[in-house]
């Protein structure tokens, strides 16, 4: 008898995340190949002269190419922190 165990997902539905093509929400999430994929809707920019054609502003992306904005958000002011505390010293 052998266990398995489904990894739990970093990312939820709703979520505000950021990836090296820009931001966007998890819409949707899978798992597949033993990783989790998540479908990201981008903010649509003004509408193109020939029309928009569907969800072009939908893309699934694999979690490690996904990076949370509170995430991103810590690190920058702990970054601006650890440089100000170095010029006061």
């Amino acid at each position: 008898m052998s266990a398995s165990f489904l990894a739990v997902p970093k990312f939820r539905e709703g979520q505000i995340v950021s990836f090296i093509g820009g931001e966007g929400v998890i819409k949707n999430y899978r798992f597949e190949a033993d990783s989790w994929d998540y479908l990201v809707e981008m903010p649509m920019g003004p509408e193109p002269e020939m029309g928009r054609v569907g969800c072009e502003t939908m893309i699934w992306l694999s979690e490690v190419d996904i990076s949370s904005l509170l995430n991103s958000f810590s690190a920058k002011v702990l970054n601006l922190q650890q440089k100000t505390l170095a010029k006061a010293c």
